[in-house]
């Protein structure tokens, strides 16, 4: 089991299996927020405490609600939003690895994305090759 929490810990989260792989992505988003991100079905994944949400301003219909600690900031998970989950179900979510102890992620492949040139559609190219942590 992964056992995660924000930096003052009122956010917490918890999920039975290490994630495939995670994906530190180039995008503004994720790269302004601080996120390095494993994905997971909602039903795999149990967070307490209370969030704050954010989606972006810059896209028309986002697919993504970035939920953050209120108290000490720090960026937890993604949910999808309900155009998203009207369009593929609710189907995905994404978990902040950053805020895992890092031993407990040795082994994990680290990937990177290049979402700041990604159209949305179709498989992310990547910047560089990927890693193995720990």
């Amino acid at each position: 089991m992964l056992q995660l929490s924000c930096l003052c810990g009122q956010v917490r989260i918890a999920t039975e299996k290490r994630p495939d792989y995670i994906h530190e992505c180039n995008c503004t988003l994720c790269t302004k927020s601080g996120a390095r991100w494993a994905y997971y079905h909602p039903s795999e994944v149990s967070v307490e405490g209370a969030t704050n949400t954010y989606s972006r301003q810059d896209k028309d219909d986002p697919a993504a609600a970035i939920h953050f600690c209120p108290a000490c900031g720090a960026t937890a998970h993604f949910t999808l939003t309900e155009s998203a989950v009207s369009k593929f179900g609710n189907s995905m979510m994404g978990v902040n690895m950053w805020l895992a102890d890092e031993k407990d992620l040795a082994g994990i492949e680290l990937r990177f994305p290049d979402g700041r040139t990604w159209s949305g559609a179709g498989d992310f190219s990547y910047v560089r090759e990927a890693r193995t942590l720990g």
